[in-house]
């Protein structure tokens, strides 16, 4: 009787001890961090190497994530659409004496254009796993190994198109950077050995060009940043001491983006893809002035010329003094530089500021400067923008020419560049942690497979579930086939309060910051599920530097007014900038061009008084579109009804623009109205900042 009640003890303890045991092994603990910490450095992905200063996050080699939801969408709309098919239409990717494509650099043309594209063409074929891409961008790249030089230099062989450039025996090294970005994608996803040796060897000649003919000449001056990002990406790999003086020699000779209060020009795409140089080289220097000087020329353009909605700044090829009105626009080369300026900075500091500012652009901006079907693009894109058309604005603009329609063959720098947008944006919706974890940075739904952990490290799925940002709700499945620990970063976006997460259906009743990270550290095994809400709250934003005007977000989606748009097809091949040019064969009727009119009313100031935004504004939220493609007037899943007034002196101006904001609060006789308002990302047309009318 004594040895029964012995084991029914024995069971007891076993029954209590157990869970607990079991409990502490599997314990959630989740901090509030404003940075990762770099005391360590991630033992599975590359990141600096030493003396570079660590990085806050490492990207995860291309081919990692696997995109879906509406970003998948996008990808797919991409390739079937213009990048995917540019190599059928655009005269400057003719293999047909092209520069690039000859082997030996010699041919009739050959500049930016094909590794601008081939930038985010090879990253879409590597992301969507397409065979047909990944074969083209091989194709392309083996002609550019072949094209190397004894002395290291490669590509086309002619130094430069300007003839006082080349009376001083100048080398424009700027496509060649383009290019250098294309191959650190390429290895990424190949690891072909011929890479790092093709790399180094350019370098290696770099190293011998007298400083008085280094980087001398406009666009390769500004954007020497570019070249000593992908110095330090080899020096990361192969830690060549060498590698470093010459990233000190092309710091010097690169336009000075620390000059306090002013920038070396005012060129959009310049600022966009520029003002990030300061803090590449920070991470050599480690000198903080260096770092402040990125954040300051980031603060100065926009003081200046971005006191709009959208996340950019007035620059219609260069912001000018006098032309800050929300109807000033920015080229679509600008647009998708600044999200990579914004991704590429996440990781340098850790600032989630970066990612918030990335999205802003990404879900505002960067969607209305494309046709729906991905076929058509615009050169020009503004906050406040009424007519799409073939006309010649300027100088309400600068360029002249047509450059506000939706054109596949306009303009030449845009047509090519955009193509990087939406595959580096998916390229960093995860990243690595210092500590061996993984980071959620870009949120939308998304697979990421990733090593984490201790030891020798575990392989793990993590599934992110969302249709952010037009939902609050985001769930992350873990697949891991051992239980393993790593800690799980979740950005929390500056805009939100009240933020709350769920670990297996438990609310962790955890407080983080607005502009923060969640880091949750626990056993993760198979069928683990982490909830994240980022509730979303209505907001008005004063913009008292521009005529008192206001703009009104949802999370992290500001919105335009609803305005009917007219599409009109006209002749692509004849409304195009002059530098536009296609090839012999492309078929027009596949690739149609259209100017956008509105069919409705735009001149409309907001009617608003001191009640809460929630009294004043009706959210009508829609079902999910089937398509998965939410950036449509049609298809858009929620739209606000609001109050507004016609202000009839507000029209289109000689120049045929949205005319300057009147200064509000504007005092008119029109009658209150029902208006209705939608993200502006889906509004090709649109009034995204508003006057205000009593």
């Amino acid at each position: 009787m004594k040895s029964v009640k012995i084991v029914l003890f024995v069971l007891m303890l076993m029954i209590v001890v157990v869970p607990a045991r079991l409990a502490a092994q599997n314990a959630v603990k989740i901090t509030n961090v404003k940075r990762p910490s770099t005391a360590t450095a991630n033992k599975f992905y590359t990141g600096n190497k030493a003396p570079l200063a660590p990085l806050a996050f490492v990207k995860l080699p291309v081919g990692s994530i696997r995109p879906n939801g509406w970003i998948l969408k996008y990808l797919e709309l991409q390739r079937d659409g213009l990048t995917g098919k540019l190599g059928e239409i655009s005269a400057w990717l003719d293999k047909n004496n092209n520069a690039w494509f000859s082997g030996t650099g010699k041919g009739d043309h050959g500049w930016e254009e094909v590794p601008y594209w081939l930038k985010g063409y090879g990253n879409l074929g590597y992301i969507l796993k397409d065979e047909k891409i990944v074969a083209e961008t091989k194709l392309w790249l083996d002609k550019v190994f072949q094209s190397q030089q004894p002395n290291g230099y490669f590509g086309p062989a002619f130094a430069t198109t300007d003839i006082q450039e080349a009376k001083a025996g100048l080398q424009d090294m700027w496509p060649n950077m383009l290019m250098l970005w294309c191959m650190q994608s390429y290895y990424e996803y190949s690891n072909d050995a011929r890479v790092i040796p093709f790399m180094t060897k350019y370098f290696k000649w770099q190293s011998t060009v007298p400083e008085a003919k280094l980087l001398k000449i406009y666009w390769e001056n500004s954007r020497g940043g570019d070249n000593l990002y992908s110095i330090y990406w080899l020096y990361n790999r192969t830690g060549e001491k060498w590698l470093l003086d010459l990233a000190n020699k092309i710091h010097r000779n690169t336009a000075d983006w620390s000059q306090k209060d002013r920038l070396p020009n005012w060129h959009n795409v310049n600022i966009a893809q520029c003002f990030r140089e300061p803090a590449t080289y920070y991470m050599q220097t480690k000198d903080s002035s260096f770092l402040n000087a990125t954040y300051n020329d980031f603060y100065l353009v926009r003081s200046i010329y971005g006191q709009v909605p959208g996340g950019m700044f007035g620059a219609d090829e260069n912001a000018r003094k006098g032309f800050d009105d929300p109807r000033q626009a920015v080229e679509t080369c600008g647009m998708v530089e600044q999200m990579a300026s914004d991704e590429i900075l996440t990781g340098i500091t850790g600032d989630p500021m970066w990612a918030d500012h990335c999205e802003e652009v990404a879900f505002n901006t960067y969607p209305a400067a494309v046709m729906p079907d991905f076929k058509g693009l615009r050169y020009l894109t503004a906050p406040n923008m009424v007519v799409s058309d073939s006309r010649n604005h300027a100088p309400g603009i600068q360029n002249e020419g047509p450059f506000l329609m939706m054109n596949p063959f306009s303009s030449r720098c845009c047509q090519h560049n955009h193509a990087q947008g939406w595959p580096y944006y998916a390229e960093h919706l995860w990243m690595a942690t210092p500590d061996n974890g993984i980071a959620a940075l870009l949120y939308n739904s998304s697979e990421v497979t990733a090593k984490v952990g201790t030891g020798k490290g575990s392989l793990v799925t993590l599934k992110q579930t969302t249709h952010y940002p037009f939902d609050e709700n985001i769930k992350i499945e873990i697949n891991t086939k051992v239980s393993t620990s790593f800690p799980l970063y979740l950005r929390i976006p500056n805009w939100c309060s009240n933020a709350t997460i769920w670990v297996n259906g438990v609310d962790e009743k955890v407080v983080v910051e607005p502009g923060s990270y969640a880091r949750i550290e626990t056993k993760w095994k198979q069928g683990d599920v982490v909830e994240l809400m980022l509730p979303m709250k209505l907001k008005k934003q004063d913009w008292t530097k521009n005529k008192n005007s206001v703009s009104i977000s949802y999370g992290p989606l500001t919105f335009s007014l609803k305005i009917d748009e007219s599409y009109k097809m006209v002749d692509s091949k004849k409304a195009v900038a002059w530098d536009s040019k296609w090839q012999p064969n492309a078929d027009q009727s596949k690739w149609p061009s259209y100017e956008i009119y509105p069919a409705s009313m735009w001149n409309y100031g907001l009617a608003l008084n001191d009640q809460p935004l929630e009294s004043q504004f009706e959210m009508v939220k829609k079902a999910w579109p089937e398509n998965d493609f939410p950036f449509t007037e049609a298809d858009v899943p929620f739209m606000l009804k609001a109050k507004g007034k016609i202000i009839p002196e507000w029209i289109l101006d000689k120049y045929g623009l949205c005319d300057v904001l009147p200064q509000s609060p504007v005092t008119v006789a029109t009658k209150e109205q029902p208006i209705e308002l939608i993200p502006m990302g889906a509004a090709r047309l649109r009034i995204a900042s508003f006057p205000v009318v009593k």
